[in-house]
């Protein structure tokens, strides 16, 4: 992928987006930016399993709710939360545990059907796709080769190139680099966090409830629409 941009600071671009509309009508939306491990992609069974594994191997343990909590963060926020007690190199230690073993099972967790067919239909619309992530680089990299997904994206923003979510800096990067508006533009998530990021620059938000977070826990933080399946998302975005 193309080295991207320097960016100027979030609260540089947050007072020049800071007129965002309160419309949220969708259609006129011409930037779309999607969170990716449980929005696009089916990977949360895989993150929770992996994070049981890294944390065992170290001597530590959770529960699946407990990862499910923390997904949409960056990976060592969320070990910190997950195994508190864990000195610094415990904590890497389970961090390289826990990239060993995604990375050699990544081929199990597909898009969502039928995200690859809206992503198609977006594009050929003339909207503007972009991706923020608690994922690192690397490992967003590595997914979208394996999905062959590159393309369908003008820009992505990982966790470990700005904040971690719910810091808005990984939208207001993607604002700066396509000169969009917040008015123009939405997010589409499936944590709290996702949802408390997109509020915090009054962007339009799509809470889906098939990811990480319960319909309540997402309907709590007052998303602009909320959907349940990904075909729901589909119906929503391109009908």
């Amino acid at each position: 992928m193309k080295q991207q941009p320097n960016y100027r600071s979030a609260a540089a671009i947050s007072s020049k987006h800071s007129h965002a509309s309160t419309n949220h009508c969708l259609i006129d939306k011409t930037l779309i930016i999607f969170d990716w491990d449980g929005t696009l992609m089916d990977s949360i069974g895989l993150i929770v399993e992996t994070m049981h594994i890294a944390g065992e191997a170290h001597g530590f343990q959770t529960t699946d709710q407990a990862v499910q909590d923390i997904i949409g963060l960056s990976l060592m926020n969320g070990i910190d939360i997950l195994y508190p007690k864990a000195n610094e190199s415990q904590k890497l230690a389970i961090q390289q545990s826990y990239a060993d073993y995604y990375i050699a099972n990544s081929h199990r967790t597909p898009l969502f059907d039928p995200i690859e067919n809206m992503l198609q239909r977006l594009q050929a619309q003339g909207k503007q796709l972009a991706v923020a992530t608690g994922k690192k680089r690397k490992g967003l990299d590595r997914v979208l080769d394996a999905s062959d997904s590159h393309d369908y994206f003008v820009m992505t923003r990982c966790a470990d190139e700005s904040g971690s979510k719910p810091d808005p800096q990984m939208l207001t990067d993607i604002l700066n680099y396509t000169q969009q508006q917040i008015a123009d533009s939405v997010f589409v998530g499936d944590s709290i966090y996702d949802i408390q990021m997109a509020n915090q620059l009054g962007m339009t938000s799509i809470a889906v409830n098939y990811g990480t977070a319960s319909s309540v826990e997402l309907a709590a933080q007052q998303p602009s629409y909320q959907v349940d399946t990904p075909q729901d998302l589909v119906d929503l975005l391109s009908p």
